[in-house]
Order: structure tokens, then C-alpha cells, then sequence
């Protein structure tokens, strides 16, 4: 690996129009292989987890898992609802939807308790993730039901239509945050490299690095399946690490260039550039790779996409920085040698200097360092503070899985689920009690379970339970309220059944949308009970509920009954599980993660202490991140800043997913800095002069990088969803630490207080024994011109 960066520079830059067009040509293939095999996305089962994912397996077995659900309201404009009408809106919806293919059933129509909304709910035939595919033509017969009933309101919502509108709104956000950070990343480059030229060169790397990552991550989809995210982490993590590694490579060889003066040939710069910068970026692409793949540790569908993506699109981009990057420098650089007499000789003619190579760091590197460099004790100290008092919020952080109540209110269809829920509270929330019994257990199974029902409503957390029934009489005063009220559903169905004269759509039984229900499968062997919950899925009060079910109410029923099995599912033990395994799964990739971590950077720079200190620095970096993540989006003081609605709680995805990327991220700074610092103290510095010359050297690039990722990452702190904003904001904000504070402040004040023993065991230079790695200088230079 050591010479491999080498010898690939130097084919591609004698071989420049091949590698080109071979790169180009790896990335076509990629696509057309991608397009041809398409996506294996994730089905239902690949989703279950814990208790809540044995009970789901177990209702599938089955036949009784849940299925996808639209519900379409009818209400009316102003006033009061028009029976007569809603009933006539109410058989449109119906013989509209039987007739569409993508339709399992359509139930008969019932009525909200405040006698305002007529409500059609809707089965789609597949697996519940099906839904949200097959949902269209459904919207499309809604939308004409309303234009042929201009009087009333007809609308739909469900967990299909509510998550194509998350994935709509998610392509635009996308679209947003590109058009964001691709302006802002060009303005940086152009920066940095004063040249359009060679600021178009890492943007269309990394495009194409990301087009190549699409379409192999198609193909690895048949292998282990997509989750439907991969995608979008490509996209954020290829422009990131795609900019940040042509950028390191281009200004190695800017650097050749300048001190060379005109005495090297542009393959040789190239060649020169590659034993230098192309290894930083092959142990930085390992790192990231290494990094990430402890993601697969957690068993989880959504982190195995995330990591097989950021693993394709980090190892594209090693590659295309190792191999038409070359090319491209060489076909740069021969145009810019052909050119170079004739623009001395205008500046000549002027009678302009040439023109100064510009400092490796200015006033404000130069200030930023000034504090390590002088006090290094002193600026340790106060900067370890500083993000120690930053990772203080983290150990507050709590934890949700955030569900469909959580999405954003710009979505049409979770303004309507507001409006369903607000007439429908027993719609809020469903736990699906699944039993597995013989099918001789079948009729005391189905006794038990409707027992459970019963205590159930007799629960206050429950949508059947009466808030005031408290007492016989309050209990009985409930019952006369209902009892007058299926009187009156029954009249305004006569009047209906006269003045249309047909049968009413509904029966005052209908309204009863809460009341529980027993499904059993047809051997008799699987039952499943429904409990509706009158709260939304994230609240105290539906956790609450789950809880009680599973510690009190099944215990003292169906639980006692010996060989058969309970688990209970719905979106609240969904979330709840969810957490529950990815805290077991946390110590579990937080410890792999840290020790690979420390191999890498042990093995990259031979130094055991080097090693420790990396694992340090990005334990301080990631907790400081995560600290401020709580301290902003757990809090409710942000949200008109970044305009969202605060869950009181972080996604459960993030902190794991953050803490995985970062450790990754935070190592391409630790080797690029590192390496420059260990190369100067290759060259014959002294591992002070060392690390002054490495950091100033390398100071300049890493911020430049630096500015380019926290724009790419935070770019999504304008999207919708609030997990994607909670995500932009920690990796900006951590790499922003990262490399002011960390490389600026605490690395090289550590290196300077530890001298020769940071690089325990590996031998001085000069000292007897192999160099632990040639680096380029005059000698090598004057290989390459001969």
C-alpha cells in the first residue's frame, strides 16, 4: 500500500487520455449496472425489531399483519354537515375506490362523536411499505370526489399519502441543499485556488465520485437491502469527502509546482504529489471505511444503508483521487507550462513583477496558532475545557424514535392526519396484542384476549374509557350520554334514508371506530387484539399506556395462560423497541469503533501514542458536537432560528450514526495534519520545528476543507425533516470544532508538550533502522527529471 499511490499517479500521468476516459467510462458502467439491476429495497420484516418484531412476525405468519390504510374525511365547508350530501360524497369515494386495483377494501363510513366529519377508510392490497407506491391513484379519485362536490371538503390522509409526502418533501430538500452548497463549495475553491479551472476539478470528482457511488450502492442493494436513505447520505458525504480529497491532492501538487519553479515536469509534480498527499488520502479513505463498516455491528437495516453507502462513495472518491485526478492535473499542467512564457512575457510588457508564492498561513491561521505555539499548557488546558463545558448538554441527551406525528405540518397530508386525529382521537395510536397458541387454545386464547379488551377500556389511557366514569354512577351517566346519542345517529339516518331514498352509508354501531377487536387466523393458532390510544405516538401518556399493557393488563390475562406466547407491536412499541436495540447495540460499535480508531492511526503513523491521542481528540470532538445538539434541538428556545418544532428529545438514529461518522471524519483531518507534521520531522526537523511546520502547512487546506463540509453538512439544517436538521447540524458543528479548535489548538499543543515521545515507539530519524516512510524532497526530485 505504502508505493501503490505512486505507481497508480505515475501510470495515469503517462497514460493521462486513457485514464480519463477510463474513469469516465467506470462511471457510465456504474450507472447503466445500477439502472439495469434497480434497487432491492427493504421490505417490512427487515424493519423488525425486538419484541415489537417478533409479534409482527408472528402476525404475518398468520395472515393478520397489518395492512396500509387511507382515510378519507368528508366535512363541510362551514356550518353544519349535510348528511345527505356527505352520504352522497361518502358512495362516490366508495365505488371509486373498489374499482381501483391497488384497493383491498373500503369499510363502510362512520361519523366523528361531534357529528361533523364523515370518515371512509380505505385497505390497500401489499405489505404495509407497499403503500406508499400504490397511493397515488387513491389521491387522484379523492381529489375528483372533491372537484364533483364543491360544497363540501373531502380529503385524505393515512401512513401511505403521509409517506410519499415525506419523500416528496425530502427530493425537494435535496434539491434545496445542493443548490445551497454547490455555489457555496465553488466560491470556496475558487478561494483557495484563485483559478475556475481548478476549482471545477474536485466539484465534477466528486459529482461524478457520487453518480459512480449511486449505481453501485443499486448493486450492492441485491445483497443487503436499501432502506431508502442510502441515497441521500451519498449525496451528503460524497461532496464533502469528494471536495476535501482532490483538494488535498491539488494543493500538494501546487505547492511541488511552486518550489520546483519550472524544473519539473508535470508527471513528475504529479508523481511528487501522490507520495505525499496520495497516501494521506488512502489511509484517510481506510479510516472513514474502517469507521463506518462498525455501523453493521448494530443489525439494523437503516445503519447497514447508511454504511454500505458512505463506504461506496468514500472508496469512489479514494479512487478517483488516486487514478483521473492524475490525469487531469497532467493535461492542467502541460496547458499551464505552454501558456506560462507567453503570460511572463504580457506581465513583462506591463512591467509587473512575477508574482510571489503567497504564505502557507496568514494573520488569522497565524493568530489561531499563536496560543499553542507560545502557552501551549495553558491554551491545552482552556480548550479541553471549553469542549468538556460543550459535551456537559450530552449527558441530558434523550432519545425517540421519531414517528409520522413528528413530520413536517408543510405536508398536505399531515394537515389533514391533524384534522382526522382532532375528530378521531382513537385514531392516534394502535397496540396490536399478537398471541401463539394451539389451535385447541383457540376459544380460551380469544376469552382471554377479549378480557384484556375490557380492562383495557376501563383504563384512562385507553379511547374507550370514559375520563369520568370513576364511579357506578358516573359510569352509568357515560352510558345514558351513548345511549342518547345512538338515538339521535338513528333518526339523522332516517332522515337521510327519506330524503335520498336509499339506505343511509352508516349505522349508529359504525361510529364505534375504537371499540377492540379480535382477528384470528384461520388455523386458529394466531389472534390479534387492537387497543386504541387517544395520544400521539411520542407522548408521555402512549409510552405510558404501552407499559402498562405490557407490565399489568397482559399479565393478569392472556399471560397466564400456560404455552402461549404474547408480544405486543403498533407505532409506539415500534418506537419504543427501537431505542431499546440500538442502546444494546451501542457500547457494543462505540467499543469497535474506538479501537479501530486507534489501530488506524497507530498503524498509519507507527505510534502507539499518536493512536491514543486520536481516539481523545475525537471522543472531545464528537461529544462536544453531540452536547450542542442537545443544548439546540431538545430545547424549545431554537426553533424559530431553525425553524422546527422541537421533539423534546433527539432522533435515536443520530447520536450513533453521528458519533460513527465523525470518528471517520475527524481522522482525515488527524491525517493530514499528521502526516505533514511527521514528514517535516522526516525531512531533519526537530519534533518542535515539526509540528510548527506541519500545522502552518497544512492550516490553510484543512480550513478550506473544513469551510466545505460544514457547508455541505449544514445545507440540510434548512431541510424539513427535523432528523435530517439534527444530523446537518452535528457533523457541521463538529467539523467546525474539529478543525479550528482540535487541529489549531489542542493537537499541536499536546505534540509540542509531548515532543519525541508522541511518536513512541518509532525511532527517530537519522537514528539506525529503516525510515518509516521515504518522503519526497530534492533527491527525489531529482529522480523524477532524469
Amino acid at each position: 500500500m505504502r508505493h501503490l499511490p505512486v505507481r497508480m499517479a505515475r501510470w495515469s500521468a503517462r497514460h493521462a487520455g486513457r485514464a480519463i476516459a477510463g474513469w469516465f467510462a467506470f462511471v457510465v458502467l456504474c450507472l447503466v449496472a445500477g439502472i439495469a439491476l434497480g434497487t432491492n429495497e427493504a421490505t417490512t420484516k427487515d424493519f423488525w425489531v425486538g419484541e415489537a418484531g417478533r409479534a409482527e412476525a408472528t402476525a404475518t405468519e398468520g395472515g393478520l399483519e397489518r395492512s396500509p390504510t387511507e382515510r378519507i374525511m368528508i366535512r363541510a365547508r362551514s356550518g353544519k354537515l349535510d348528511l345527505a350530501a356527505a352520504g352522497a360524497a361518502a358512495r362516490d369515494v366508495t365505488e371509486r375506490m373498489r374499482d381501483l386495483p391497488e384497493v383491498e377494501s373500503v369499510a363502510a363510513p362512520v361519523r366523528s362523536k361531534d357529528r361533523k366529519v364523515l370518515l371512509v377508510s380505505v385497505v390497500l392490497n401489499g405489505p404495509e411499505l407497499e403503500g406508499k407506491k400504490n397511493v397515488v391513484p387513491l389521491l387522484e379519485q379523492t381529489a375528483a370526489v372533491a372537484a364533483d362536490h364543491p360544497d363540501l371538503v373531502v380529503e385524505e390522509t393515512g401512513s401511505p399519502a403521509i409517506s410519499k409526502g415525506v419523500n416528496d418533501q425530502r427530493d425537494e430538500d435535496l434539491a434545496l441543499s445542493e443548490r445551497i452548497s454547490l455555489p457555496v463549495t465553488l466560491i470556496t475553491l475558487l478561494i483557495v485556488f484563485g483559478s475556475v479551472i481548478m476549482a471545477g476539478v474536485p466539484l465534477l470528482l466528486a459529482l461524478s465520485s457520487i453518480a459512480a457511488a449511486i449505481g453501485l450502492s443499486m448493486v450492492a442493494s441485491h445483497v443487503m437491502p436499501d432502506a431508502g436513505v442510502g441515497t441521500n447520505l451519498i449525496l451528503l458525504i460524497g461532496l464533502a469527502v469528494g471536495v476535501d480529497y482532490t483538494l488535498f491532492y491539488l494543493k500538494r501538487e501546487r505547492e511541488e509546482r511552486a518550489r520546483a519553479g519550472g524544473r519539473l515536469s508535470p508527471e513528475a509534480l504529479v508523481e511528487l504529489a501522490a507520495a505525499t498527499a496520495g497516501r494521506a488520502i488512502v489511509i484517510s479513505g481506510l479510516a472513514v471505511i474502517v469507521s463506518t463498516a462498525t455501523l453493521y455491528l448494530a443489525t439494523d437495516v437503516i445503519f447497514s444503508s447508511l454504511a454500505t453507502g458512505t463506504i461506496l462513495v468514500v472508496a469512489v472518491a479514494v479512487a478517483s483521487s488516486l487514478t483521473v485526478l492524475p490525469a487531469l492535473l497532467v493535461v492542467i499542467g502541460r496547458r499551464a507550462d505552454r501558456l506560462a512564457p507567453r503570460r511572463a512575457a504580457r506581465r513583462a510588457a506591463r512591467g509587473k513583477p512575477a508574482r510571489a508564492g503567497k504564505p502557507e498561513t496568514g494573520r488569522v491561521f497565524g493568530a489561531l496558532l499563536r496560543p499553542a505555539r507560545t502557552r501551549p499548557a495553558l491554551t491545552l488546558c482552556l480548550s479541553v475545557l471549553v469542549m468538556l463545558g460543550l459535551t456537559v448538554p450530552a449527558l441530558g441527551l434523550k432519545l425517540i424514535d421519531p414517528g409520522k406525528d413528528t413530520f413536517s405540518r408543510d405536508i398536505p397530508a399531515m394537515r389533514v392526519y391533524d384534522r382526522l386525529t382532532g375528530s378521531f382521537p382513537e385514531l392516534f395510536v394502535t397496540h396490536e396484542v399478537v398471541t401463539r397458541a394451539t389451535p385447541e387454545q383457540a376459544a380460551q386464547v380469544r376469552r382471554a384476549l377479549k378480557d384484556l379488551g375490557r380492562r383495557a377500556q376501563a383504563d384512562p389511557l385507553f379511547a374507550q374509557a370514559p375520563k369520568e366514569a370513576e364511579s357506578t354512577k358516573d359510569a352509568q351517566d357515560a352510558q345514558d350520554a351513548q345511549d342518547a346519542q345512538d338515538a339521535q345517529d338513528a333518526q339523522d339516518a332516517q332522515e337521510a334514508k327519506g330524503a335520498k331514498g336509499q339506505e343511509s352509508p352508516m349505522t349508529p354501531k359504525a361510529a364505534a371506530l375504537s371499540e377492540p377487536t379480535v382477528r384470528t387466523s384461520a388455523d386458529g393458532r394466531i389472534s390479534v387484539l387492537e387497543l386504541s390510544v387517544p395520544h400521539p405516538a411520542p407522548s408521555a401518556e402512549a409510552i405510558e399506556s404501552l407499559t402498562r399493557l405490557r407490565q399489568d393488563h397482559i399479565p393478569a390475562t392472556v399471560g397466564r395462560l400456560a404455552g402461549v406466547e404474547t408480544a405486543v407491536s403498533g407505532d409506539v412499541a415500534r418506537g419504543r423497541d427501537y431505542v431499546s436495540h440500538e442502546s444494546d447495540k451501542l457500547p457494543l460499535v462505540l467499543g469497535f469503533l474506538l479501537l479501530m480508531t486507534f489501530l488506524m492511526t497507530a498503524w498509519a503513523f507507527r505510534s502507539v501514542v499518536l493512536g491514543a491521542i486520536g481516539v481523545v481528540l475525537n471522543l472531545l470532538s464528537a461529544g462536544a458536537s453531540l452536547g450542542l445538539l442537545v443544548l439546540v434541538f431538545q430545547g424549545t428556545w431554537a426553533e424559530g432560528l431553525l425553524a422546527f418544532d422541537s421533539l423534546g428529545a433527539i432522533a435515536s438514529r443520530v447520536p450513533l450514526f453521528l458519533v460513527v461518522i465523525l470518528f471517520g471524519l475527524s481522522m482525515d483531518y488527524q491525517v493530514f495534519v499528521v502526516s505533514r507534521i511527521q514528514e517535516a520531522r522526516q525531512n531533519g526537523l526537530s519534533a518542535r520545528e515539526a509540528v510548527l511546520e506541519g500545522i502552518n502547512r497544512s492550516a490553510k487546506v484543512v480550513t478550506s476543507a473544513a469551510i466545505v463540509m460544514v457547508t455541505v453538512f449544514g445545507a440540510f439544517v434548512a431541510l424539513h425533516l427535523t432528523e435530517m436538521k439534527q444530523m446537518g447540524f452535528c457533523l457541521a458543528v463538529a467539523v467546525l470544532l474539529d478543525a479550528v479548535v482540535i487541529r489549531l489548538m489542542v493537537l499541536p499543543s499536546v505534540l509540542l508538550l509531548l515532543g519525541e515521545r508522541a511518536w513512541w515507539p518509532a525511532r527517530r530519524p537519522g537514528r539506525s533502522g529503516r525510515a518509516s516512510e521515504p518522503v519526497a524532497g530534492p533527491l527525489t526530485e531529482r529522480r523524477l527529471t532524469r
